[in-house]
């Protein structure tokens, strides 16, 4: 009854099956894994604000990366802005996400002499021109003490935005210390610190980046379900089309049968 199955038609339908399903079984582990990371992301995240503020300098060591596990803590720094080297980032939005701009960033001179740190001081408008340099609120004078988030160098290969040169003077696409380094000078500290507060208070200053979201988990979870639920379906409906294929021959070996009134085969059913 069941011979058909030695066809070219369903071998090659029955080795697409058993293909599909350890790939969506894994594109279903894909998926909780991602799940996995964005939890892992917002605890950590969430960790990080809640924690008392440190010293950037304690954690930020020269020669050496800003740890996954450091990001986003709250840190503290103390100096005075060097203006001279500020530059500011393309192409980056604002706090709701429509409208593209520039972050300005300003290199801050510690207090303690050990070097500087690049401030992310918020974001401004493009003004209608990407050749020229912003209208920037100028960086405060005089000593300083400021709070904000840390953050990791952006490199191309961890944004995925590629670094072309060739800009105009003063402006970037990453915020990157190596490459401030070399072009100030200066004994840049790996990292960068996201502004959240300066005291004293400047009477203006670009628009501060918000507090980055640390509730959504993602759809990843129903999706790695949605793709087990489809691993489970693939054996059925495979079952399903067999029975349908051999009650459909079964059905066409009785016609001839019960056109010459002979005794049918019976028919299996559906």
């Amino acid at each position: 009854m069941y011979r058909f199955l030695l066809s070219r038609r369903w071998v090659i339908t029955v080795l697409i099956a058993l293909l599909l399903i350890p790939a969506t079984v894994r594109l279903g582990f894909w998926q909780l894994h991602r799940h996995e990371a964005r939890v892992a992301r917002n605890e950590l995240i969430a960790r990080s604000l809640t924690a008392p503020p440190v010293a950037f300098d304690s954690l930020s060591a020269a020669g050496a990366a800003v740890s996954k596990d450091l990001t986003w803590r709250a840190v503290t720094a103390a100096g005075t802005y060097d203006a001279a080297n500020e530059f500011v980032v393309r192409k980056r939005t604002d706090a709701g996400g429509d409208n593209i701009g520039y972050f300005v960033v300003t290199p801050l001179r510690l207090a303690d002499g050990r070097g500087e740190v690049l401030v992310n001081r918020g974001w401004v408008a493009s003004g209608g021109s990407a050749t020229t340099y912003p209208e920037v609120p100028p960086a405060p004078s005089g000593e300083i003490t400021l709070t904000g988030r840390m953050r990791a160098d952006e490199t191309s290969a961890g944004s995925g935005i590629r670094d072309r040169g060739g800009l105009p003077d003063r402006q970037f696409n990453l915020i990157n210390s190596a490459q401030q380094a070399t072009r100030s000078h200066a004994a840049v500290l790996p990292g960068y610190l996201e502004l959240t507060a300066t005291d004293p208070a400047p009477a203006s200053q670009p628009e501060l980046l918000p507090e980055p979201n640390h509730s959504d988990i993602g759809p990843h979870m129903a999706y790695a379900v949605q793709w087990w639920l489809f691993t489970a379906m693939i054996p059925v409906g495979v079952g399903i089309l067999i029975r349908r294929e051999a009650r459909d021959r079964a059905a066409e070996r009785a016609r001839p049968a019960v056109e010459s009134g002979a005794a049918p085969d019976p028919v299996p059913a559906a």
